[in-house]
């Protein structure tokens, strides 16, 4: 990102997200707010895999349709565990997961976008959902204590921080021994174009430019001292990529991406 800071991308996708967090959301709007091509957000996530009974069991305005999959297929979340969820947005992946860990469980979910933290807020109390816990706080500095998460989700997320190290570091952190990751996010397949990587108003807030390769990613989980990674790109997802930034030619360049790993 040519002399652009961290923080000016930070406060760019906190911007954008703060815009969405405040409309009423009609059409979703897949991973980029640019786009209003991909129809309602619960069309956008029947895309992802999320089923109809998922959809319909959240509150109204927790799914934005601002993600690339469905953690939830992955994570294989049980009764009792404490789960976290990276970017937590209006909640929808933290009610979804609430279901799954029941009373006796918990789930965190973290946005540094306060108008978001909000609006997660207001749905766990129209949805009656007393497991989740929505906080503000960067996924750089988790706002959450060592060794007490057994499972972290995310959805499309992890690709907007501008330092992805230090995220997988608080990750390894704040996970429990034979904790795990569960994340769904989009990865490069091909080096960017420069006009990709470097338009930080559209394609960064947008899931694109931020994009890391499958080797730096498994790199990067393995330096945190993860184990066991998996990062398995999803062919079939640039069928709803290409729908972001129509006529781009995105879906050429990146694909939705299956990440999983182990801390032992």
């Amino acid at each position: 990102m040519n002399q652009v800071t961290n923080d000016q991308i930070r406060q760019n996708v906190r911007s954008r997200y703060k815009e969405i967090a405040l409309q009423e959301v009609e059409s979703g709007s897949c991973c980029s707010p640019a786009s209003s091509c991909c129809g309602s957000a619960n069309d956008v996530s029947s895309q992802l895999g999320y089923s109809s009974e998922e959809l319909t069991a959240v509150p109204d305005g927790a799914n934005l349709g601002l993600g690339c999959g469905n953690p939830q297929a992955i994570a294989e979340l049980k009764p009792g565990e404490v789960v976290l969820d990276l970017g937590s947005g209006g909640g929808f992946d933290c009610f979804l997961a609430s279901r799954q860990v029941g009373e006796t469980g918990h789930v965190i979910g973290v946005d540094m976008t306060p108008e978001m933290v909000s609006r997660a807020r207001n749905n766990a109390i129209k949805g009656g959902f007393a497991n989740t816990d929505f906080r503000l706080g960067e996924i750089e500095h988790l706002p959450v204590p060592d060794q007490t998460v057994d499972v972290i989700i995310s959805n499309c997320v992890i690709n907007l921080s501008p330092d992805k190290q230090q995220v997988f570091d608080e990750a390894f952190r704040v996970l429990r021994s034979g904790g795990r990751l569960a994340i769904s996010d989009v990865v490069t397949m091909t080096e960017l174009p420069e006009e990709i990587k470097n338009d930080l108003d559209v394609l960064y807030s947008g899931c694109i430019s931020g994009a890391s390769s499958v080797d730096e990613l498994k790199t990067m989980l393995t330096q945190s001292g993860f184990q066991n990674v998996v990062v398995e790109p999803k062919e079939e997802s640039r069928a709803f990529i290409q729908d972001w930034v129509p006529g781009s030619k995105v879906e050429d360049y990146i694909a939705s991406a299956v990440i999983k790993a182990i801390k032992r």
